[in-house]
C-alpha cells in the first residue's frame, strides 16, 4: 500500500554575497599570479552573471563544510516542520571519504536519531536523495521526510590547488594550452550552494506539490566517463582512480580537480540525457508537452538551451520557453543542489497556481545519467 507524498517546503542556502564576473578570479585565486586565458570566453557562453562561494575573501580559505552549507539550508525549512524520520542527502564533493556526508549533517543538526541515507554522483545526486525521500514516505517508513542537494565546488576550485600540476607541466601547457582546459573550463562554471525540501503525506500552507513520479536513468553501459575527480584518465581511457596513483603524483596531476571531455559531452549529453530517456517516459506515463506547466531543466550552461528546446522540438515535444524556469544566470551551477534552489525560487515567487504541473529534467554528464520529476500543485 501506498500513499501520496506532498512537497510542502523548499529551502535554499547560498553563502555570502553573490560574486560578479568581474571577481570571480580574484575570489578563486589566479593559477601562479597568472589570469586565465579561458574565462572571458566561458563566462560570455555559459549566462552565468553571479554565482556563491563559501570563501572567505579576506583570507580566501574555506569558511564553510559542505555540511555546514546543507544543514543551513535544512535549518532554512523553519523550526516549526515538526519530527524527521528520513534524511537523505546528495552532494559531488563530500567534506570527507568517509563517514559519509548524511551522518555528518545530522551531527550539524543535532536532532534525534533517524534514518540517514547518503547518495553519491554528480549533478543528479540530489535528485537521487530525494526519490529515496519520496519513496520512505509513500511506502509508510516516514511520515515526514527532508531531501537535499548540496555543493561546496570552491573546494577544489582555488587557483592554489592547481600550482603544483602548472610548474610540473609548464612546458607541455605551454605548448598546447587545450591540457588545461578541461579544468580550467570547470573552474568558471560551478559554485557553491545548497538547497533542501520537506516531505510530508498531507499538504501543508497554501502551497503544496504533490510529486506523482520520479524516473533515474544512466547511459554508462554504451558511453565512457566524461566527468569525474578523484582520478585520472588512462591510455585505455578508462579511470585510475586516486588509490592507484601514489600520493606525490596527485598535486603534481591535480588528481583531485573536477575534469570534463568537453567534446563528449558536447556530441552526447542531450540525447543520452534527454531525448532517449524522454521518449521512454512519454511511452511509459502517456506524458504529453501540453500538460506541463513549468518546465525546470537544470542547465550547466546557457550554451545547452537551444539543444534542449531542439531536441524537445524534434521529439513533438515542444514546451514553449515562456514555460521555462532557471536562474542560473543569478544563482550559478550549483550540481546537486541546482534543482532544489531553482525550485525554491519557483516555489517562493507566487507563480505556480494550483493544478499546475511541473516537469524537473536533471542531466549529470559523469557516464551520462538523468532524472526526471513530475509533480502537481495542489
Amino acid at each position: 500500500m501506498t500513499t501520496d507524498v506532498f512537497l510542502t517546503r523548499t529551502a535554499a542556502f547560498l553563502p555570502f554575497a553573490p560574486v560578479s564576473n568581474e571577481d570571480i578570479e580574484e575570489v578563486l585565486g589566479r593559477i601562479a599570479g597568472k589570469a586565465s586565458r579561458a574565462r572571458r570566453l566561458i563566462l560570455r557562453s555559459n549566462g552565468i552573471r553571479s554565482r556563491h562561494y563559501a570563501i572567505d575573501r579576506a583570507t580566501g580559505q574555506l569558511a564553510m563544510t559542505n555540511a555546514q552549507l546543507t544543514a543551513a539550508a535544512i535549518r532554512a525549512l523553519g523550526d516549526d516542520i515538526g519530527p524527521v524520520d528520513c534524511l537523505a542527502t546528495g552532494t559531488s564533493l563530500p567534506d570527507q571519504l568517509m563517514p559519509n556526508h548524511a551522518v555528518m549533517v545530522h551531527g550539524e543538526l543535532g536532532w534525534p536519531r533517524l534514518e540517514v541515507v547518503a547518495c553519491a554522483g554528480i549533478c543528479l545526486a540530489g535528485t537521487t536523495a530525494l526519490k529515496h525521500a519520496w519513496l520512505s514516505v509513500r511506502s509508510g517508513d516516514a511520515q515526514r521526510a527532508v531531501a537535499t542537494g548540496s555543493e561546496l565546488a570552491s573546494a577544489v576550485m582555488r587557483g592554489a590547488s592547481f600550482e603544483a600540476e602548472l610548474e610540473h607541466k609548464l612546458d607541455a601547457l605551454e605548448a598546447r594550452p587545450e591540457l588545461a582546459f578541461e579544468k580550467d573550463f570547470l573552474r568558471w562554471m560551478l559554485s557553491d550552494g545548497a538547497g533542501a525540501v520537506l516531505l510530508e503525506r498531507a499538504p501543508r500552507g497554501p502551497l503544496s506539490l504533490r510529486v506523482e513520479w520520479i524516473d533515474l536513468s544512466s547511459a554508462a553501459h554504451e558511453l565512457p566517463v566524461c566527468m569525474y575527480a578523484g582520478a585520472d584518465k588512462n591510455a585505455k581511457g578508462g579511470l585510475d582512480g586516486w588509490a592507484r596513483t601514489s600520493p606525490a603524483d596527485w598535486h603534481r596531476d591535480s588528481t583531485f580537480a573536477v575534469k570534463q571531455d568537453v567534446r563528449l559531452l558536447n556530441d552526447n549529453i542531450v540525447r543520452a540525457t534527454l531525448g532517449e530517456p524522454l521518449e521512454a517516459i512519454v511511452r511509459k506515463r502517456g506524458l504529453k508537452s501540453a500538460d506541463i506547466d513549468w518546465f525546470l531543466p537544470h542547465l550547466s550552461s546557457n550554451y545547452f538551451v537551444e539543444p534542449v528546446s531542439r531536441c524537445l522540438d524534434a521529439m513533438g515535444f515542444a514546451i514553449p520557453r515562456e514555460r521555462w524556469f532557471s536562474n542560473l544566470s543569478s544563482k550559478g551551477n550549483t550540481g546537486s543542489a541546482s534543482p532544489y534552489i531553482m525550485l525554491d525560487e519557483l516555489f517562493r515567487s507566487g507563480r505556480i497556481q494550483p493544478g499546475h504541473k511541473l516537469l524537473m529534467f536533471v542531466p549529470e554528464s559523469g557516464r551520462f545519467s538523468s532524472g526526471f520529476i513530475h509533480m502537481e500543485a495542489v
